[in-house]
């Protein structure tokens, strides 16, 4: 298992909803970026949590492989 799925893994065992910050940090995204991107709608799909908006892990996931170039052999 590689460290990315590890990270993922360990995640869903503990909390599966990471914050934006969280959420841009693993993306390796700046904050104001992801945000931008929620607003546009072309980002992880998220979800708001009282006042504040929550990234789950198989989400975050799913956006990266969805939004993956050329083949991994």
């Amino acid at each position: 298992m590689d460290d990315t799925a590890r990270r993922a893994q360990a995640a869903r065992d503990t909390c599966p909803f990471l914050t934006a910050k969280q959420t841009a940090f693993h993306l390796g995204l700046g904050y104001s970026t992801l945000k931008a991107m929620r607003a546009a709608g072309t980002g992880p799909r998220c979800r708001r949590h009282g006042r504040t908006w929550r990234y789950h892990i198989d989400d975050i996931e799913a956006w990266s492989r969805a939004n993956a170039k050329g083949d991994r052999a």
